[in-house]
């Protein structure tokens, strides 16, 4: 039974799946950070010094600061902030990997197909025919 298993992971595509959720998992990470740390930060400054991770609405009715105040009160809200950062990186990330299929597609060499060839009886036939004009 530990052979077939072992025949069944190593066979075909499961190695290169699994080859490909860790570094697409690396690879969200990396556009988390970017989106996080590189693109929203101009973009809050463009829209008059916002900073999108933390922008939320209490559903308490209280005021909070900071998304930190709000989670040590334990208080409900809507994170729309986070939420606007998470889309961003999955636009992204969707086009990163769009692009990477892309290229794939264009270096994958398409499908040999074999020569068209007509059956071996009607070559014969063929002959055949051939043969009897004569």
């Amino acid at each position: 039974m530990f052979q077939e298993f072992k025949k069944f992971l190593i066979q075909g595509n499961m190695v290169d799946m699994a080859i490909g959720f860790m570094f697409g998992g690396a690879f969200a990470t990396v556009v988390k950070s970017m989106v996080d740390n590189v693109i929203m930060p101009p973009v809050g400054m463009l829209m008059g010094k916002v900073d999108f991770s933390q922008l939320f609405i209490a559903l308490d009715g209280k005021e909070y600061a900071t998304i930190e105040a709000l989670d040590k009160a334990g208080a409900p809200a809507i994170k729309f902030g986070i939420f606007i950062n998470d889309i961003i990186s999955f636009v992204i990330l969707g086009f990163v990997v769009f692009m990477f299929i892309k290229a794939y597609n264009k270096l994958k060499e398409p499908p040999v197909e074999a020569a068209l060839q007509a059956p071996a009886q009607e070559v014969l036939l063929t002959e055949i025919r051939d043969l009897l004009k004569k």
